[in-house]
């Protein structure tokens, strides 16, 4: 058999290639440390080249990471979005299935989503929003705190049948 019948998964070899005339990669890296006037240029520990002339010096400083806005001082709005509504309702529900305590009164009921729907309409979840906002900053509102429109109280299915 052939080359050809190998269908090129163990034939190995080097089907004819020759290579480069020696190791080029040592040369190349041995003459990129030298600058263009060909002395050596100085380089930082992380790699970078310290060749430029009259170059302004930037300072960075680390961040501090985020930081929270007081109450007085919140700039989003107090209307709880469709998107809070569901992450807090999928999330007390995830809760309420893992034997959480029950904040209001169930009255024989036994799905989770809706335990968490009733706790929702009376105001009683636990469970604090965290508001990103573009420069790094955040706030923070507890459900209480927000205002939820009335048609949120209800199921998708519930909406499209009540008054319309």
């Amino acid at each position: 058999m052939g080359d050809a019948d190998d269908e090129g998964f163990d034939g190995g070899g080097d089907n004819g290639y020759e290579g480069g005339d020696g190791d080029q990669y040592e040369e190349l890296a041995d003459g990129m440390a030298d600058g263009a006037d060909g002395e050596a240029a100085e380089l930082y520990n992380d790699g970078f080249r310290d060749d430029f002339d009259g170059a302004e010096q930037i300072e960075l400083r680390p961040q501090d990471g985020p930081s929270e806005i007081s109450k007085d001082q919140r700039i989003t709005t107090p209307y709880m979005t469709k998107y809070e509504r569901a992450r807090i309702l999928g999330t007390r529900a995830l809760q309420i299935s893992m034997n959480a305590p029950v904040m209001v009164d169930i009255n024989q009921e036994t799905d989770p989503l809706q335990i968490a729907l009733k706790e929702l309409q009376y105001r009683r979840i636990p469970i604090t929003i965290r508001r990103y906002l573009p420069d790094g900053s955040y706030e923070d509102w507890n459900v209480d705190e927000l205002i939820i429109p009335e048609d949120q109280y209800l199921l998708p299915n519930e909406v499209s049948t009540v008054g319309r």
